[in-house]
């Protein structure tokens, strides 16, 4: 009997609707199992911007595994090791930054999936595998080709320069879109209201890029993220309607620090 906890069911419910999750950027195990409480799909769990190695994730990993929470992982770069070592652990999915190139696409690829889409090293002794236990290596190799996600990101004026031949390389699941990354990559200092959000997506250069990729990924079966900024429901439904489908609602940091401020403003503020 196979263990339900390391079932991968992301993309099972991304058939049925939008799915939804948040950053966890503070390294915290508990942020993690309270998003399954709150009824969130995924834990962006980065070690991108953390000060966790790759194989400091177990804890994170197993924290979002317990609550039905699928975690994704940002890697820190397109290296196939990396890569390898969040998915033996136990990630549904991997996301890696800055990919510029058709190199480094197939390298997600490569690092994510097993023969024939890629070149992934085989072993059954890792968590992903059950450790061999309830599953052979044959099970193995094509439940994680067929159900973990490879979520290469499109932060760079290289990477929708050559759009077309991105979206060919076969085995990518989704595309996460950066707006913040892509607006610095073309030295985009101001948004279409004159501010300096980099995270414009309302007819900003980065929302152009955004619906580039949206029309030309979704038609080919693969999914698109972008962060809802801040992650209010009226952002999340802009995003929903130009064709997202997997909805990043803030970070631990800032929602943890967003009702720090709504207790200072409506609570401590008035015995002060």
């Amino acid at each position: 009997m196979k263990n339900v906890i390391y079932e991968n069911h992301l993309k099972e419910v991304m058939k049925e609707r939008p799915v939804f999750g948040v950053t966890i950027y503070s390294g915290c195990p508990q942020f993690i199992e309270l998003l399954g409480y709150a009824g969130f799909d995924f834990a962006f769990i980065d070690a991108e911007h953390c000060p966790w190695e790759t194989t400091g994730l177990r804890e994170a990993i197993l924290a979002a595994r317990s609550v039905g929470v699928s975690p994704l992982v940002r890697v820190t770069k397109p290296d196939m090791i990396e890569i390898r070592k969040a998915l033996e652990m136990g990630a549904e999915g991997v996301i890696i930054p800055h990919v510029r190139t058709i190199e480094e696409m197939k390298t997600c690829v490569s690092g994510a999936k097993f023969p024939p889409l890629g070149r992934r090293g085989f072993d059954v002794n890792v968590r992903a595998a059950q450790y061999g236990f309830n599953m052979d290596g044959v099970e193995f190799y094509e439940e994680a080709n067929r159900t973990e996600l490879v979520i290469p990101m499109a932060e760079d004026f290289e990477f929708t320069d050559q759009l077309d031949e991105m979206l060919a390389v076969p085995g990518v699941d989704a595309i996460n879109f950066g707006p913040a990354d892509f607006s610095m990559s073309l030295n985009c200092k101001t948004n279409t209201s004159g501010g300096n959000s980099f995270y414009d997506l309302n007819d900003s250069p980065a929302d152009v890029a955004m619906k580039d990729i949206i029309a030309k990924a979704r038609p080919k079966g693969i999914a698109v993220m972008a962060p809802a900024v801040p992650p209010t429901y009226e952002n999340a439904k802009k995003l929903v309607d130009k064709g997202v489908n997997m909805v990043i609602m803030g970070n631990d940091f800032g929602n943890y620090g967003a009702a720090l401020k709504t207790i200072r403003e409506e609570t401590l503020s008035k015995f002060r």
